[in-house]
């Protein structure tokens, strides 16, 4: 009998396996993917960022580099581009196979339902029937993408964002629906890459439930890039043709239909949760109204022995939120005391500029009722980013009226992805404006920013 039985190997799954190691637990991963690493190490967030990072300086050597002084005539080899990003992934994989083994983490191969008691029968690569039972079992199974009513997934002219990662040529012209996450890095690769690029949302802003002031400084960025943003648009279909795809979108009472042509159609509206198989109704786990599985705070579910954590429960659908759990989760059925702070998770999108965020955004606190102060910084007036030609955007900060503490940080600029841990720690640790603004950034950075907006919510911006 293993101490810990989790059934998923992504992020949350294997991230809890070697803390559970870490901590002198047997403990076993059943995993029936190829290979370890879930859905954001193999098709997803990791192989999105090689392509959004080689697209990125493709981009820059077509348009930018001459500026800099730098002449060349780049050609794109898109299979090259997919064989290092295959490469660098299967490397990420490698390294999670690795860590298994040095914490004495098992893998076994195959699909996992639940039992009750502690008990997992798990089906293998071939069919083959096994048993395993486990003290404590951690629910890990992810997510996968959802769709809509009338569109309908083929995978090869209307496909989701594993498809997308792995196009054969680029798509001359592309319809992304959803104005997602997902979705705008997606549509930020292929326009890089010479698609003429169409995002359908149909919501009145990108990235729904964002700090709007935010939203729309990305979307000018976006905009300005070559990027077809069309807001407050419902699609009612999408069929795949011999050559192509046809997405039909409601024009409005008395009005015609409106049919949009496209050689890819990528579906981008979020994503569900995946209790497909487990057995869930078996041992009396209710999904709550989004197809989750709900928790008590702790991870507990409502069966005693069994945890869930990351997309397959509920909150954001992020690799971080899931490693986070499954450290806490862990830590919690090992005996020990583990802080719970589930709030104030950061998100950032991958695009360019990038957009940062963490905590409450200026609608939030409004609708909340909380006084509060606004403090801006535009990259504009920062010297690294306008020395490094990279002046779109800001740093947005939210900031308590009386007590002077931060509530929320936005960011849209270049590398704020790698920001936004600092205006993380402030909020964890209570940090009020004047903490950030009396702390010293190095110069010149990017890093700055963000204390000048601190800076500008008391009134006193010294670079601007």
């Amino acid at each position: 009998m293993y101490d810990v039985i989790i059934i998923g190997g992504g992020p949350g799954g294997y991230n809890a396996a070697i803390r559970a190691g870490q901590l002198g637990l047997s403990v076993a991963v059943v995993e029936g993917a190829r290979h370890l690493g879930g859905t954001c190490l193999n098709v997803g967030c990791m192989p999105a960022k090689s392509l959004l990072h080689a697209s990125e300086m493709y981009d820059m050597a077509r348009t930018e580099f001459a500026n800099l002084g730098i002449a060349v005539e780049p050609r794109l080899d898109l299979a090259q581009m997919m064989a290092q990003k295959s490469d660098a992934v299967a490397k990420l994989v490698k390294g999670v196979e690795f860590l298994f083994r040095k914490n004495k983490v098992e893998w076994i191969r195959g699909w996992g339902h639940l039992q009750g008691e502690g008990r997992v029968r798990v089906t293998g690569p071939t069919g083959e029937i096994s048993a395993i039972e486990g003290r404590d079992i951690v629910i890990a199974t992810g997510s996968r993408p959802s769709t809509l009513p009338g569109v309908c997934i083929d995978r090869r002219n209307i496909v989701t964002s594993t498809e997308a990662l792995s196009f054969s040529q680029v798509p001359s012209r592309l319809i992304v629906i959803g104005a997602g996450v997902v979705g705008l890095e997606m549509g930020s690769i292929w326009r890089r890459l010479g698609s003429e690029v169409t995002v359908l949302e149909y919501a009145d802003t990108i990235l729904p439930g964002t700090d709007r002031e935010a939203a729309k400084t990305l979307e000018r960025s976006l905009r300005k890039q070559g990027m077809n943003i069309r807001l407050g648009v419902r699609v009612v279909a999408a069929e795949a043709t011999e050559d192509g795809a046809i997405v039909t979108i409601d024009a409005g009472a008395g009005k015609e239909a409106e049919k949009l042509h496209a050689d890819k159609v990528l579906v981008a509206v979020g994503r569900r949760a995946f209790t497909d198989g487990l057995g869930l109704d078996a041992i009396g786990i209710t999904l709550d109204a989004r197809g989750a599985i709900p928790h008590d705070g702790h991870y507990r579910t409502s069966v005693p022995g069994v945890w869930v954590i990351g997309d397959v429960t509920h909150g954001p659908m992020l690799a971080h939120k899931a490693e986070e759990e499954a450290i806490k989760c862990i830590e919690t059925i090992a005996g020990r005391i583990s802080a719970r702070d589930d709030d104030d998770i950061p998100i950032v999108v991958y695009t360019r500029p990038e957009m940062a965020a963490v905590g409450a955004s200026e609608e939030e606190l409004t609708e909340a009722g909380i006084e509060f102060r606004v403090g801006r910084f535009q990259f504009m007036a920062n010297g690294r980013a306008r020395l490094n030609h990279e002046t779109d955007g800001l740093v947005k900060m939210l900031v308590d009226a009386g007590s002077d503490r931060i509530l929320g940080v936005h960011m849209i600029g270049s590398q704020v992805g790698e920001m936004i841990a600092e205006a993380r720690i402030a909020l964890t640790f209570g940090a009020t404006a004047e903490d950030v603004a009396r702390t010293i950034h190095p110069h010149p950075t990017r890093s700055e920013a963000l204390r000048q907006a601190a800076m500008d919510s008391a009134g006193w911006a010294m670079q601007a």
